[in-house]
Parts: structure tokens; C-alpha cells; sequence
């Protein structure tokens, strides 16, 4: 090939290459730009991907073991063990260690010695009943027991006691003595300080304890809606008079029955009879207002009669 042919082609050839080397910075470039924007879209859109393909973990509730409850054995009060022993050991003489009453107080306190009663001392004890008991350590208790005789007299007894710790088992452990009996203690204020006047709320008590105590009439009658109380039955009585109505809310003083839905409290005081005699007795009632008259809510005889802080 001549050298100027030869020149010609190079010089045509450059521009060629120059535009070919251009081309393929250009497509760098852009293959650049794509792979950039192509990371920044891959974020986001790859944790979609992830979230919507990850499998949903349900995790189980943990099966709830069962708790293990420990339940601390108590020891039995030995009141009535105590009680027992009293009565057999004050009906015993040493004089005579075979007889029934004498073998039982030995059973229960094989330690103790038996009494020895004179000829003419004081006749056995009608009722011989525990009135107080007292736990101590190591599974010994002191148990107070009340004498009562024909004389009315009462002679107090502290017997010691012990027992297993399954509290199944006891035995008097020394022999018993007679201390003072248990102090009176004070007694509280009575939240019915309310006179209630003879009217609609005397005259229900009566008529409702009369049914109640009588068999005057049905119970059922005096009783509020939703209220159930049967008579005592048989009828221990054969009449009863109000003898005193005391309230804790001032509405059971008025004169006429109060709205409906109306509560009270009261106290009263009532006389029974029978072919026997009179008995002075107590009943605490709760009674509602309905329809212009006093219905029995509750009979509540028996509870706390201090309730000012209900």
C-alpha cells in the first residue's frame, strides 16, 4: 500500500477511534448511573422483599405450668382434747384409778395424777367447757377450761398441752391449774342510736318475727322481692311483742315510709313466750321501702352489731 493511501486511512481511522473510546465512556457513565440508582431503589425494595418473604413466626404461648402451692400444716387447736381431759380428770379419784372416768384422764395424760376429792367436797362439775386457747412454741398449748357446778359457781382450769406437727395427735403434759377467768371486755359503742316510734317499720318487725318465730302468718309475705327465709319450724313459740325498736339510719324515724329503694338497719328487742316462760330476745334486721310499705331485706342476726363504718 502506498504511504499516502496509508496516511489517509490513519487520519480517517482517528476520528473513528476517538468516537468509538467517547461511546464507551459514555456507556461507563450511564452503566454507572444505572448500577447507583439501581442500589439505592435495591435498599428499600429488598427489605419489602425480605418482610413480605420472610415466613410469620407464631410463637406458642409457653404452656402454663402449674403452680405448686404449698399449704402449711396447721396444728388443730386441742380445745376440745383439753376439754375432755377435765371433764374425766375432776370426776376421778385416785381412791379408785378403774373406774371409766378415771382410765380416760390417765389415757390422755399418762403422766398426770389423779385427784383426790374428800368424802364430802364439792359435787362433780355439770359442764366442763374450753373457753380459750393459746398456741406456744414448739407445738405446745395452754388451753383454758371452764368448770361450771350445780352452785353456779365456775372454777377455771390452764391446761398444758402438746401436739404432733401433723396436729392429729395430743397429750396433756402436766397436770392442770386453776387460774383466774378471762377479764370482760369493753363493749363497743352500738351503731343503732336511732329510736324508732311505734308505726309502719315497728309494726313490720313484729308482724315478720311473729311468722318467724310463731308460725303467725307466712314469711313469705314480709319479705322483700328476691328474698328467701324460712320460719323456724317447728314454731318454738307460742307468742311475741316488740318490747324495743332501735335504727342505725335516720330514716327509720320518720313518721311515714320513706321512697322506694329506702334502706335501714335496726335492732329490736322482742319478748317470746311459751309454755315454758318469756325469753328476752334479739334480732338485727335490714329493711327495705317498697310500694308504701317496710319489706324484710336481710336477717342479719348473729354479725357484728357495730356497723357504722358500712
Amino acid at each position: 500500500m502506498s504511504p499516502g493511501k496509508q496516511a489517509s486511512e490513519n487520519e480517517a481511522a482517528a476520528p473513528m477511534a476517538a468516537g468509538a473510546r467517547l461511546e464507551a465512556m459514555r456507556r461507563r457513565v450511564r452503566l454507572s448511573r444505572l448500577v447507583v440508582w439501581t442500589v439505592i431503589a435495591a435498599g428499600p425494595v429488598a427489605l419489602c422483599v425480605a418482610v413480605a418473604s420472610t415466613p410469620t413466626t407464631v410463637e406458642a404461648a409457653t404452656a402454663a405450668r402449674p403452680t405448686a402451692v404449698r399449704t402449711t400444716t396447721q396444728t388443730a387447736d386441742p380445745a376440745g382434747f383439753a376439754q375432755l381431759f377435765v371433764g374425766a380428770w375432776l370426776r376421778s379419784s385416785a381412791d379408785d384409778a378403774t373406774t371409766a372416768q378415771a382410765r380416760l384422764a390417765q389415757s390422755l395424760a399418762p403422766d398426770v395424777d389423779l385427784p383426790d376429792p374428800a368424802a364430802d367436797a364439792q359435787s362433780k362439775p355439770e359442764s366442763v367447757t374450753a373457753v380459750r386457747s393459746a398456741q406456744r412454741e414448739g407445738g405446745t398449748w395452754s388451753v383454758t377450761v371452764a368448770a361450771q357446778y350445780a352452785d353456779g359457781s365456775v372454777r377455771y382450769y390452764a391446761v398444758p398441752v402438746a401436739a404432733d406437727r401433723a396436729g392429729t395427735s395430743f397429750t396433756v403434759t402436766g397436770a392442770p391449774g386453776v387460774v383466774a377467768g378471762p377479764a370482760r371486755a369493753e363493749v363497743p359503742k352500738t351503731s343503732y342510736g336511732v329510736t324508732v316510734a311505734e308505726g309502719d317499720l315497728s309494726s313490720a318487725v313484729g308482724e315478720f318475727l311473729a311468722a318467724y318465730l310463731t308460725g303467725a302468718g307466712e314469711v313469705g309475705r314480709y319479705l322483700a322481692p328476691g328474698v328467701k327465709l324460712s320460719a323456724v319450724s317447728p314454731a318454738p313459740y307460742t307468742a311475741l311483742s316488740v318490747q324495743q325498736v332501735a335504727a342505725v339510719e335516720e330514716a327509720a324515724a320518720a313518721g311515714q315510709v320513706p321512697g322506694d329503694g329506702t334502706k335501714v338497719r335496726v335492732l329490736a328487742q322482742v319478748e317470746a313466750r311459751d309454755g315454758a316462760g318469756r325469753w328476752p330476745l334479739a334480732y338485727e334486721l335490714a329493711l327495705k321501702a317498697r310500694s308504701g310499705r317496710w319489706e324484710v331485706a336481710a336477717l342479719e342476726s348473729g354479725t357484728a352489731q357495730d356497723r357504722s363504718a358500712r
